[in-house]
């Protein structure tokens, strides 16, 4: 017999304005407990001292986590010269100290080298596994290791503000992947010097922006309580930069059933899409030649 999954049978999503001083798991803990959700998870993690977009997906929303994992997002940031970390941020214990100050036309010129298709090493106190292990496992056991540079896809970096010559605030949409702490150290030593993160915020995340964000204290204002539904999001909305197809009626009873669908509209051949019937997401999928070819059906 199959198991019978505890809590509420609730799917959507919950856009969170994280604070500073949670780490995501915790959110989403706490955000599936206020729900009494039967299942929960986040699309891209932000460090415990970063604040902004969080976007927690409940029920058949989890389905789309990828979707939002791997949509471009765009984080705000500080970053302070002089010091280089531990952590590649504020937190860390400081390595190496540098008295140079770069000008704000030797920044500008600089941030051209972290925009397009780059290489990028992932801080060591990060989620990134080494043999198994997590990096920051290794790192607080004081364990001598080297992380591989990564590839990353940076849309825009840009100088918002040279706040003081110690430093200035800077704007990055990047796809999967991206860490800000990364850029700010590897920027530092473009410049001759050594830099850090100061504070950081993730502005917006695929279709999610912060200004939608709901608080921890709303969510915890309301928790147990089935007039939290307030705060949840369709899931759908997730959906909104793939294109979608229309089912048939025949078309959505075979998609239910994890089978090809025919469907209404014409794509290119291969191109992933989402099926709805009747404004409901049924499945998402690979269009070919009529019908999409389900890869994860939601069942609600």
């Amino acid at each position: 017999m199959a198991k019978t999954r505890k809590g509420r049978p609730v799917h959507g999503w919950v856009i969170i304005d994280k604070p500073a001083g949670i780490g995501s798991t915790d959110v989403v803990n706490k955000v599936r407990w206020a729900f009494q959700a039967q299942k929960a998870g986040h699309a891209g993690t932000l460090d415990p001292d970063a604040t902004g977009v969080l976007a927690v997906a409940l029920g058949e929303a989890t389905k789309c986590v990828p979707v939002i994992s791997d949509a471009l997002k765009c984080y705000r940031f500080r970053v302070t010269f002089g010091a280089e970390t531990a952590s590649d941020d504020a937190s860390g214990s400081v390595l190496r100290q540098s008295d140079i100050r770069p000008t704000d036309a030797a920044i500008l010129a600089a941030l051209a080298q972290f925009r397009g298709n780059i290489m990028q090493v992932p801080p060591k106190v990060s989620a990134v596994k080494v043999d198994g292990e997590r990096a920051y496992d290794l790192a607080r056991e004081g364990e001598d290791f080297e992380l591989a540079a990564r590839p990353l896809f940076v849309e825009r970096l840009e100088m918002l503000e040279r706040v003081d010559a110690d430093h200035v605030d800077l704007e990055m949409v990047c796809g999967k992947g991206g860490y800000v702490r990364s850029i700010a150290r590897d920027l530092g030593r473009a410049l001759g010097t050594l830099a850090h993160v100061e504070w950081l915020r993730r502005e917006w995340s695929g279709p999610f922006e912060a200004s939608q964000g709901v608080s921890m204290e709303e969510i915890e204002a309301l928790a147990r309580d089935l007039a939290i539904d307030r705060y949840l999001q369709p899931l759908e909305l997730s959906l909104r930069d793939l294109p979608e197809v229309k089912c048939t009626p025949e078309g959505a009873i075979r998609l239910r059933n994890g089978n090809p669908g025919q469907v209404l509209g014409h794509l290119p051949y291969g191109e992933e899409a989402w099926a709805s019937f009747e404004g409901r997401a049924i499945a998402l999928g690979s269009y070919m030649g009529g019908e999409l070819h389900p890869n994860r059906v939601f069942n609600r």
